[in-house]
């Protein structure tokens, strides 16, 4: 697929506090990196000739939404027709623990349906992203 038929989207809970929301959208955009790195561009030159790191080359959407609307999405990102989807979630799970291998172990302890979802970035087909958030706000 070209880049005009990706889409990328992040929705973030918009009752968190600020920080958390930074934090939330930081850590996906992160792992989103991680995972598709083609949509990284190369580096740039300015006109004063200083180099600037290369960025994502498709625009990041960016959602409002509450914890009915992640849990809702989260459980419909499992479904199989969703599944060429790259996801990835953020939750109280997560932002609970200092150090990645406490997260790991404390997932494995913790129900699906007991995760409080912070934000969920979806990256893949624009017709699926569409389906799934094409009703929900921006982040403002």
């Amino acid at each position: 697929m070209n880049n005009s038929d990706m889409k990328c989207v992040m929705i973030i809970n918009s009752e968190l506090p600020i920080g958390i929301i930074a934090n939330t959208s930081a850590i996906l955009g992160i792992t989103l990196g991680k995972h598709v790195p083609e949509q990284i561009g190369e580096d740039v030159l300015d006109a004063t000739k200083n180099s600037h790191l290369g960025i994502i080359t498709i625009p990041v959407t960016m959602l409002k939404g509450d914890t009915d609307i992640l849990k809702d999405l989260r459980k419909s990102l499992y479904d199989s027709e969703f599944s060429d989807l790259l996801v990835v979630d953020f939750s109280d799970v997560a932002q609970g623990c200092n150090i990645y291998s406490e997260y790991a172990a404390k997932a494995a302890t913790v129900p699906e349906q007991e995760h409080n979802y912070f934000g969920i970035a979806i990256y893949g087909s624009k017709k699926k992203v569409n389906k799934l958030t094409g009703f929900m706000p921006l982040l403002k």
